[in-house]
């Protein structure tokens, strides 16, 4: 445990290192671990992933890798990839009378990768890329939450979801908790229709803007779920640490919350077992499924948040010499 706790700065560094996603990539081993958290490379290759959860019981949210778009001809890429995933999640999104009840089918989102800090109005284009797919998701009968980056992006971010749920009420974000700052932006952010996906946080932030170290990111999260759980929003907890998902449902059951009225959220591939458990238990539990071939970042992080998963894949390394 102390050795990663001395290793996840190195590796959250090196998540943002485009000499060193060159040297991963070239090593045999890592498309088979990387298989364990990405969903494959393609569109359809995503479709048929999902289809697999839905058939489980358990909801989906699917991210297209990719952020920090430096070209507006990327933003626009990104845009169209998006538009026609979600006209084939159409076709798996069932229909709900009541706009209220959760729907089965989310995407989300990195501003980053639709131009967000585009040289010149990053804030205008992403404002109106994500406008885009809100509109085709909405049709499609499918939720939209907008993913939080590094620290830098949270007031831009806030800013544009702020003016997306102008339009699209239904529209989530999420906060992670060990950032100083997100203990006031839930209570902020905790209104009536109002969904917010609480993480720990993957990205390397200064000890000025975030709590270091598990015990003090323990203790943001529990506060800040403390916040979302009483208040009159829909909270979507990320998290897959027992004592995080345990609070979870006491914290529901105390405030008298519906299985409906709060979800569990859960990475692809980890802990499947532990997944399927929670659906017997009549939860709503969500996979945050990630595909595409811009994978490194995110497989970096998620290294990064579990000593298991490191172990896994040095041993890996080992095993092929």
């Amino acid at each position: 445990m102390v050795f990663a706790e001395l290793l996840r700065p190195a590796l959250l560094a090196a998540a943002r290192s485009p000499r060193m996603e060159r040297t991963v990539a070239k090593i045999p081993v890592t498309r088979n671990l990387v298989d364990r958290f990405v969903a494959g490379q393609t569109e359809a290759e995503a479709i048929v992933a999902t289809a697999g959860i839905l058939d489980s019981g358990r909801y989906i949210t699917i991210d297209y890798l990719g952020e920090d778009t430096t070209e507006m001809s990327q933003a626009s890429v990104t845009v169209s990839h998006y538009l026609t995933l979600l006209s084939s999640l159409a076709h798996l999104a069932p229909t709900t009378a009541d706009d209220r009840s959760p729907r089965s089918i989310e995407v989300s989102l990195k501003l980053s990768a639709l131009g967000q800090f585009l040289p010149g109005d990053g804030h205008k284009v992403a404002l109106e890329n994500a406008h885009k797919i809100c509109t085709a998701a909405e049709e499609a009968g499918v939720w939209v939450t907008v993913d939080a980056e590094d620290h830098t992006t949270t007031d831009s971010t806030l800013s544009i979801v702020h003016e997306l749920r102008e339009d699209f009420p239904a529209l989530g974000t999420v906060l992670q908790a060990y950032l100083k700052r997100t203990e006031a932006d839930c209570k902020d952010l905790s209104r009536p229709g109002s969904r917010i996906r609480l993480c720990k946080g993957a990205y390397k932030e200064p000890a000025s803007v975030a709590f270091q170290g598990k015990a003090a990111v323990d203790e943001a999260y529990l506060r800040c779920l403390r916040i979302l759980i009483r208040g009159q929003g829909y909270p979507m907890v990320a998290s897959h640490d027992p004592l995080m998902i345990e609070a979870a449902l006491q914290h529901a059951k105390e405030e008298g919350r519906t299985a409906d009225e709060f979800e569990l959220q859960m990475l692809y591939g980890v802990r499947d077992t532990e997944q399927l458990r929670l659906i017997d238990a009549q939860q709503h539990l969500r996979v945050y499924l990630p595909y595409g071939d811009q994978w490194y970042g995110y497989f970096m992080r998620r290294l990064a948040e579990r000593p298991a998963n490191l172990a896994f894949f040095l041993k890996s390394l080992t095993s092929q010499r």
